[in-house]
């Protein structure tokens, strides 16, 4: 149904059933007759290849969609119908000048689909938001939509004209460390990410040093989400190392990260130094740190992250009535943000007896300073580069780090 003033449609979750253009009259005609509408919300339903070439034949003449909401469409159908329906209403989309977002979130495309998208993602070069949330992609999937991605950039590149991408969206689609190369180098390229959501692609520490060093290309990125993915050392390193690169981030969730004690460390180090003085909410639970961690960040806070609105902590290794979870209070407070801090319902027991947590800190704060040389910084940004302008997978050398 559209609103009053024609600029939006939406048959959101209206549960249709729809193999036929018979079958989604009289909304097909009622958007139709829209000739000025912004956005279209068709989510909620189950549609066979036939609806949606109708629906594609009515989105090609309305210029003026700006968001495009197909979420949960394909419940209830076969994998051989949906990448005939999805390149359909992809392609529909193509030379559509002022569209602003393509949602096709919780569809289960599998890599197979994948191929259907790729001519609306390299060939579209207005689009600023992409979400592909909850899609089962895969490895295969994920490598196919980021190459599509890259090729975008480069040909926008060669055309003297700068990337519209601002936000990726891809969490819970499995696409673990084969493909984060060619995310890595398709984010570089583009260069003007503002934010990126990844959480539970089952990422281990190498891809997410690869996906670390292609977002230090994007110096406006404000939202950065990789909760439930494994960084540890090697992975948070990466990610200490770029923070710096990053001055309007706002949001950063690292929670079920696994970055231990070591990488708690590096992380609240690297935030006590002031250069991501506009985080509002930082996610740090399910991480192994330890009261040392809890520590460093707590002096963060009071010097520099005076506009911290949520922290969360819980089921960290400190005991919620230790001294420092009084001082990160304090630190709170100091700039009115009392309530910010989570309940710490399920903290567990502080760990004693640790033989190697001193040698791993001192290896932390010794690569933190190697890797601050101008000639460290030279070599990956050489390094970056050197990826996107193969046009293929950006590669990071990762032997000396395990």
């Amino acid at each position: 149904m559209s609103s009053p003033d024609g600029k939006v449609f939406s048959i959101l979750g209206k549960n249709i059933k729809a193999n036929s253009k018979a079958d989604l009259e009289p909304y097909l005609t009622e958007l139709a007759e829209l000739a000025d509408v912004e956005e279209v919300h068709f989510g909620g339903n189950s549609l066979g290849v036939e609806a949606c070439e109708a629906i594609a034949e009515v989105l090609k003449g309305k210029t003026s969609l700006k968001i495009v909401d197909l979420a949960d469409v394909f419940t209830g159908r076969l994998i051989s119908e949906i990448p005939q329906a999805l390149s359909a209403l992809c392609n529909a989309l193509i030379d559509n000048k002022n569209l602003v977002e393509l949602d096709l979130s919780d569809n289960a495309f599998g890599g197979r689909c994948a191929d259907a998208m790729v001519p609306f993602l390299s060939q579209n070069h207005y689009f600023q938001r992409i979400k592909l949330n909850n899609t089962g992609l895969g490895v295969w999937g994920g490598t196919v939509v980021a190459d599509a991605l890259l090729k975008n950039a480069e040909d926008l590149k060669a055309k003297g004209l700068k990337s519209s991408l601002r936000v990726v969206v891809c969490g819970r689609s499995r696409l673990e460390n084969g493909s984060a190369p060619h995310w890595a180098a398709a984010f570089a390229a583009h260069g003007g990410l503002t934010e990126v959501h990844m959480p539970q692609d089952g990422i281990r520490m190498e891809g997410i040093e690869q996906l670390a060093q292609g977002l230090s290309k994007n110096p406006n990125l404000e939202v950065l989400d990789l909760q439930d993915n494994t960084a540890t050392r090697t992975g948070t390193r990466a990610l200490v190392k770029v923070l710096k690169q990053w001055p309007s981030l706002r949001i950063l969730n690292l929670s079920d990260c696994l970055l231990g004690k070591a990488g708690g460390i590096a992380l609240a180090t690297a935030l006590s130094k002031g250069s991501n003085t506009k985080l509002e909410t930082l996610k740090l639970q399910y991480n192994e740190f330890d009261k040392r961690t809890i520590e460093i960040l707590a002096v963060a806070i009071s010097q520099h992250l005076t506009v911290l609105k949520e922290l969360e902590l819980n089921g960290n290794q400190a005991d919620p009535e230790d001294d420092c979870i009084e001082e990160v209070r304090k630190a709170l407070a100091l700039h009115g943000h009392e309530d910010a801090l989570d309940d710490l319902d399920d903290m567990e027991e502080p760990e004693s007896g640790d033989e190697d947590e001193d040698e791993s800190e001192e290896e932390e704060e010794e690569e933190a300073e190697a890797e601050d040389t101008p000639e460290a910084q030279a070599g990956e940004d050489d390094g970056v580069a050197a990826g996107v302008s193969d046009g293929g997978a950006l590669k990071v050398d990762t032997d000396a780090d395990e």
